[in-house]
């Protein structure tokens, strides 16, 4: 969730080359508690057209207005068919807003929980935990307070404590990615937020693929990566609390002092059968299976196709009451720190699955292209 520093002096050894697992392998899950129970792509029904919504951008976002209201999903009396055919939407279209709505913190977390569940999570997989936030150790998980005042007292996703890049962008990240089973979808509803500014950003990392040349593409799907972001041992401490070496966060293989983990380079997203990009210069570490130059040289490329190509990219601007829904695994996103009032708002994120890369999956555009549809 933040930029790397820029002063600092790094020594690596070369790792070895490493071929990433595809689907079913078990080398990384031995006991199989991280693997996606779903046995192919799921179909959107079109439950959801009825509603009144706009696509934000051809690329990625729609917006349905309050005739949409999520609280009511969950009592209807086919929730699981509408829910599943959210979560199906949200996968294809990367983030789902909602304006004006009326969900509460209890019911964030039943939503969250019903959309990743329909959406395959595995059987051990339950609800994010985050390092450093409050609401861990014997609380659980709950939804977790986003705040700009806690962000500049702990530094957070800018760093702001540390000598580092002041380019926005470098806080583009995937929601836990240094976990070794990172987030599948996140939901965010801001309730106090500045007269302007406090917009958040997301980045379609399906789109991201058409950028490549066929050969780079086909290269990058033989490397992992590292995600890294053992930056929060110094947040913790800023906020007065140590990160726990023996809590589970959100999967029994999410445990540990060590936040840090090694992810496909490029990932397939269960749901939707498509590849995307799995990497950001937010939490975005080592490329394994090159040398320190090579890992240089292409990790500003990755953030570069991700950061220049703006129209692959959706820009919200929040109301109170606004809710978004998104797939950590084919997007980024970003606040903009471009306010100095206080923006509030309750975060819900459901743990998924280990990440892979499935020999029969394709990109977006081929598999809209298959399908016959625009989106």
């Amino acid at each position: 969730m933040a930029p790397i520093a820029l002063s600092h002096t790094e020594v690596h050894s070369a790792p070895a080359t490493k071929t990433i697992k595809l689907k079913g392998s078990t080398d990384d899950d031995p006991s199989g508690v991280a693997h996606n129970t779903l046995p192919g792509p799921l179909k959107y029904g079109g439950s959801l057209e009825k509603y009144p919504h706009f696509e934000v951008t051809p690329s990625i976002g729609r917006e349905f207005g309050s005739d949409l209201q999520l609280s009511q999903l969950l009592k209807a009396p086919n929730a699981d068919d509408l829910i599943r055919d959210l979560a199906v939407l949200i996968s294809r279209r990367g983030v789902c807003f909602f304006r004006a709505q009326d969900l509460s913190q209890d019911e964030m977390m039943q939503l969250q929980k019903k959309i990743s569940a329909l959406a395959g999570q595995p059987k051990h997989s339950d609800m994010c935990i985050h390092p450093v936030s409050e609401n861990t150790g014997e609380m659980g998980a709950k939804t977790q307070l986003i705040s700009a005042e806690m962000q500049r007292k702990g530094g957070g996703i800018m760093r702001l404590h540390d000598d580092v890049s002041r380019w926005a962008t470098r806080a583009y990240h995937s929601d836990v990615s240094f976990e070794k089973v990172p987030s599948d979808y996140s939901m965010l509803k801001i309730n106090v937020l500045p007269p302007s500014g406090g917009d958040t950003q997301w980045v379609n990392c399906y789109d991201i693929l058409d950028k490549m040349s066929p050969s780079m593409l086909e290269y990058f799907k033989g490397l992992k990566a590292e995600h890294n972001a053992n930056f929060f041992h110094q947040e913790a401490a800023n906020h007065g609390r140590t990160i726990s070496k023996t809590m589970v966060r959100g999967n029994p293989l999410n445990v540990g002092d060590d936040l840090s983990a090694r992810h496909p380079l490029i990932r397939t997203n269960p749901v939707t059968g498509w590849n995307a990009l799995y990497y950001s210069y937010g939490f975005g570490g080592r490329i394994q299976g090159v040398t320190y130059d090579e890992h240089v040289m292409l990790r500003e490329y990755l953030t570069q196709l991700c950061m220049n190509n703006f129209d692959c990219s959706v820009r919200f601007r929040w109301e109170a009451g606004s809710v978004a829904i998104w797939d950590n695994r084919s997007t980024l996103h970003s606040a903009t720190f471009d306010y100095a009032e206080e923006r509030r708002g309750d975060r819900a994120s459901s743990i998924g699955e280990l990440p892979y890369l499935s020999s029969s999956a394709t990109t977006k555009s081929e598999g809209l292209q298959a399908e016959g549809v625009k989106w």
